[in-house]
């Protein structure tokens, strides 16, 4: 395959960006996209030139890190990560635009590279239990409902690769903060800071800078994990709950 790439380049984040033009050939239908990104590197350092940097790092769907807008899609045209995205979907000839994540939570390290460090935040302000565990528990000594774990389990899966706020056309943060809140306040190792977790994630979000949610749904649609927009709804629930039994307090 033959590919004309047009990718983001920024040498750092107080620099002005542009996009430059790169035509790559030879490039099998069967290499992932970051591993024609490395073809198109390669080249880049034998010439002398400035390899693009992107985010990378177990290439195996889990991590999150390659985030990629890809021709306007976050990660990609197939709902998958990018680390997961074949060159099959593309054809022979394509022009391909190569950018990062796009909001202001994100601010751009250099070329692709985004701080995602936020989600950190987020994730540090209640994403956590504070019950000792000790040891792996006996696995029927705590009963939870099937129900109950089969939404933690959903909910889990998240891997914070951003996706959900690169596809919002707010910004917003609330499919990634939803799923951090609902997959452990469902359980009863997270029940002590049910309603603490979330008053505190949401207002570390907001704290962030990232936008309003207006329920578009472009969030779900490009999460690789499948995160169902109803998270949100259980995330609002949760809110309102909390802040109705912490104003009685």
């Amino acid at each position: 395959m033959k590919l004309t790439l047009r990718v983001w380049r920024q040498k750092n984040a107080g620099a002005e960006g542009a996009m430059s033009t790169y035509e790559v050939d030879g490039i099998s239908s069967d290499m992932s996209f970051l591993e024609m990104l490395d073809v198109l590197n390669e080249r880049l350092i034998l010439a002398g030139e400035d390899p693009v940097a992107f985010d990378h790092d177990c290439r195996e769907g889990i991590c999150g890190a390659c985030s990629l807008v890809i021709n306007g899609d976050a990660h990609g045209p197939e709902r998958t990560t990018t680390c997961q995205l074949h060159m099959r979907s593309f054809q022979d000839g394509d022009t391909i635009d190569i950018e990062p994540w796009r909001a202001s939570a994100f601010p751009v390290i250099k070329d692709l590279v985004v701080d995602r460090s936020a989600f950190d935040r987020i994730i540090q302000a209640g994403g956590y239990v504070t019950a000792p565990t000790g040891s792996a528990p006996e696995a029927h000594a705590t009963p939870v409902p099937k129900a109950d774990a089969d939404f933690a389990f959903e909910h889990a899966e998240c891997i914070g690769c951003g996706a959900c706020v690169a596809a919002c056309p707010n910004g917003a943060a609330m499919l990634f903060t939803s799923a951090k809140v609902n997959h452990l306040n469902v359980l009863p190792q997270g029940a002590p800071e049910r309603e603490t977790r979330v008053l505190d994630m949401v207002a570390q979000m907001d704290a962030e800078g990232f936008g309003g949610c207006t329920l578009t749904g472009e969030c779900a649609t490009a999460c690789p994990k499948g995160i169902p927009l109803v998270s949100i709804t259980g995330m609002n629930k949760e809110w309102l709950r909390a802040a109705r039994k912490v104003g009685k307090r």
